[in-house]
């Protein structure tokens, strides 16, 4: 069942994805280094699990799970291979990028160089989620939530769920006290618009589509 399912999908498809969440991590790490606020998702997840007193790679996993059955509930047909490959593993990649960054560099101190870090931060989330959503092989259930928004109010653009849903995980890590900053502030506002515009332009053609 599970060699059909991936002779189904293609290779191809597999591959983008999972390089979207090496991306996804990548960015995610980024943002850490950069002092000034990470993307929403995680600055939320992360603000919740120091709540809760629980080591993010764990408490991304955990969380995952409860939005999960939203999932399941109103949109099984984005549920994949997808899903539990950004669900289980983003934040190993995500601890991964981040030390090996700064094991041998260090947080950087320097301004510009933080300014630097949250444009390419934005960047990377942004081309990482492109990657691994585009493909229809499943998606992360915090990101499943604006594609069922976008199916039950289909004449509103996907960026405009997509802000909303970030804006709102926003709320949530600054009412936690989380790390929010500039970072936080450009995801929320620019994911949406960029991950639509690296889908258009750059993952349909690494996917063979027109």
């Amino acid at each position: 069942m599970i060699r059909d399912y991936l002779k189904k999908v293609g290779w191809r498809r597999i591959l983008v994805m999972t390089l979207g969440n090496v991306f996804l991590g990548m960015g995610v790490a980024i943002f850490k280094m950069s002092g000034m606020g990470t993307d929403p998702f995680s600055a939320m997840v992360m603000s919740l699990s120091e709540t809760v007193g629980i080591p993010y790679a764990i408490f991304i996993v955990l969380f995952n799970l409860i939005i999960f059955g939203v999932e399941i509930a109103f949109g099984r047909q984005l549920i994949g291979i997808g899903t539990i490959v950004n669900a289980c593993l983003l934040g190993a990649f995500t601890t991964f990028f981040y030390e090996l960054f700064t094991i041998p560099f260090g947080v950087p101190q320097n301004l510009p160089m933080r300014f630097v870090l949250v444009f390419a931060g934005v960047l990377a989330v942004s081309f990482g989620v492109s990657m691994y959503q585009t493909p229809d092989v499943g998606v992360a259930p915090w990101d499943s939530l604006s594609l069922i928004m976008v199916k039950r109010w289909p004449k509103i653009p996907y960026f405009w769920h997509r802000i909303f849903g970030d804006s709102l995980a926003v709320v949530i890590a600054v009412v936690l006290g989380g790390v929010v900053g500039l970072g936080t502030a450009l995801c929320a506002f620019c994911l949406g618009p960029f991950i639509q515009f690296f889908s258009e332009r750059y993952v349909k053609k690494m996917l063979g589509w027109k």
